[in-house]
């Protein structure tokens, strides 16, 4: 389940260092957060869809990549983060 361009735009704002910003780490791991609800809601209808449970696995994965990669070098971001999505770290 992708998610909007309105929506990127939006977490982009929150999220985003700067304006033109598109690739930093809590860009990142805001759109893969996202992403991971909309599929975890998907899923709850839908228990039986497993060739997108392959996909959910990977960007659980790459979040937590980015989310370790974040906590290493940049602590006080990385906590602001996980207080702002409601990550349970």
């Amino acid at each position: 389940m992708s998610i909007t361009v309105a929506k990127k735009n939006e977490l982009k704002e929150k999220f985003g260092r700067h304006a033109t910003d598109v690739g930093s780490p809590e860009l990142q791991i805001a759109v893969l957060t996202e992403r991971i609800n909309r599929l975890s809601d998907h899923f709850k209808e839908n228990p039986k869809d497993n060739n997108s449970k392959r996909g959910f696995f990977i960007l659980i994965g790459r979040r937590k990549k980015l989310l370790s990669y974040l906590r290493r070098k940049d602590y006080q971001s990385y906590k602001a983060l996980i207080k702002e999505l409601g990550l349970r770290r």
